[in-house]
């Protein structure tokens, strides 16, 4: 039962309306083309429509969700699963036994698994990494070249999440291939999740090959990484050695197609969603450089002469506060989706079972009913003081529940200290030929940011 269900119409058997039907669905494709075109309008738009609507999407019937205390009841209720048309894109790359995809049992043992990892206590030893990796992007800037943001960031996220949490140097070799395969395949998954056409994306055409190239190496280069340890007959405490030694609940060793997806698990979502807010973060430096200012500002006031170290990240609050508010506006993870298990309410409507939700964390992030000024860049709301104007739910960037990221608080000490490291060496700005406009795929990045380094 949902949160709402426990209302007093619920309880006394009051028969349910369904939701509205948004309008503008055309033949076949249903709404599913204006959200291909220009998917970020078209659900922002959707509060003005109603708390839930109904879109159809091809032959399916899904319904949007667009208020904030909804989306925090359909993340916390039982009656809703990891499912529908976004983690059926992704179970192509992702498998069905990874922790992103797994439902149940299967996905609270596998929390349990890796949540040692991302303990508070543990992250701490991450941060001379962080701090290397930040501190190289700074040597690898000073040419004064144009730089390719999305290459950079990508590289950056990916050389983090293998060095902290795999402990492999090996990943130097394969950080290019893991971007252009990363690139290839979100754009592809995010057009099969909003036009399910099923069997046509098996058809050779040039685009469904290419898909298919960039997921075989993928998978390949997961097959590599841990043939590679094994090998290595090394037990770093890591977190590939608690999937290598990972037991089922029977105690049995768990199989090689878990160890697989688990793996994925660990370079696909992160990377991506980390290499994307990298892109955002640098976009807001070039269009607001008082920001690198006052960013400056703090690390020399926090810091002084020394490099940035993670044991300055809890002191850097405005940094912070620039990358929360850079996860409102640009969030990564623009577009979720659920199934209910069974017959449910939701915001006083029927949800049957079997059902697909959808919601947009961007459209609820820019909603004028939470946030004044929604569509300003203002760090100094996430203040003690006015932090506590938002509405609960309105602002979840790493979602909230059992499917809570288990590596939020990695997470932010990354961005923040990479970001606090990046603008203090340099003021950034953008080159001939760069295009900041969104990129709308499974994750949001910039299309093609092109930047200069300027040393400070």
């Amino acid at each position: 039962m949902t949160v709402e269900s426990a209302g007093p119409a619920a309880a006394a058997g009051t028969a349910l309306s369904e939701p509205p039907v948004a309008g503008g669905a055309v033949p076949l494709l249903g709404h599913g083309w204006k959200l291909a075109r220009d998917p970020l309008a078209f659900l922002t738009r959707l509060r003005d429509h109603g708390d839930v609507v109904r879109l159809r999407l091809g032959p399916k019937t899904v319904y949007a969700v667009t208020a904030p205390h909804l989306t925090g009841a359909l993340a916390l209720s039982p009656d809703y699963i990891i499912a529908g048309p976004l983690w059926e894109s992704l179970e192509s790359l992702l498998g069905k036994e990874g922790v992103a995809t797994a439902n149940g049992p299967l996905h609270r043992r596998q929390r349990r698994t890796i949540q040692p990892a991302f303990r508070l206590d543990a992250i701490p030893g991450y941060g001379p990494v962080m701090a290397e990796e930040a501190y190289a992007l700074v040597d690898r800037w000073s040419t004064g070249e144009v730089l390719d943001v999305t290459a950079e960031s990508f590289r950056a996220a990916v050389r983090v999440s293998a060095r902290c949490l795999m402990r492999g140097g090996y990943m130097d070799a394969h950080a290019e291939r893991i971007c252009a395969d990363l690139a290839t395949l979100f754009s592809g998954m995010y057009q099969r999740m909003v036009v399910p056409l099923g069997p046509l994306y098996r058809i050779p055409v040039p685009s469904n090959r290419e898909f298919n190239r960039a997921l075989a190496d993928l998978h390949l280069l997961v097959d590599e990484i841990v043939a590679d340890r094994r090998a290595s007959g090394r037990k770093p405490d890591d977190l590939l050695t608690a999937l290598l030694d990972a037991e089922d609940d029977n105690g049995e060793p768990i199989g090689e197609q878990e160890i697989h997806d688990q793996v994925i698990a660990i370079l696909t979502p992160g990377s991506e969603t980390v290499g994307s807010m990298l892109m955002s973060l640098l976009l807001v430096l070039t269009e607001h450089p008082e920001l690198g200012d006052r960013i400056r500002a703090e690390v020399e006031r926090t810091v002084g002469d020394r490099p940035v170290a993670f044991e300055d990240v809890r002191k850097l609050t405005y940094t912070a506060n620039v990358v929360v508010e850079t996860m409102r506006l640009h969030p990564a993870v623009w577009v979720l989706t659920r199934r209910t298990v069974a017959d449910t309410e939701l915001g006083g409507y029927r949800i049957p079972a079997g059902a697909d939700v959808i919601y947009s964390p961007y459209a609820v992030q820019r909603d004028r009913r939470s946030f004044d000024r929604p569509e300003e860049f203002d760090p100094d709301r996430w203040l003690p003081g006015r932090s506590g104007e938002v509405p609960k739910y309105a602002m979840a960037p790493f979602s909230v529940g059992n499917r809570k990221c288990p590596s939020d608080h990695f997470s932010m000490a990354e961005l923040t200290l990479i970001t606090a490291v990046l603008a203090t060496a340099y003021r950034f700005e953008q080159a001939p030929g760069s295009d900041p406009r969104p990129r709308i795929g499974i994750t949001l990045r910039p299309r093609a940011l092109k930047v200069r380094a300027v040393p400070r």
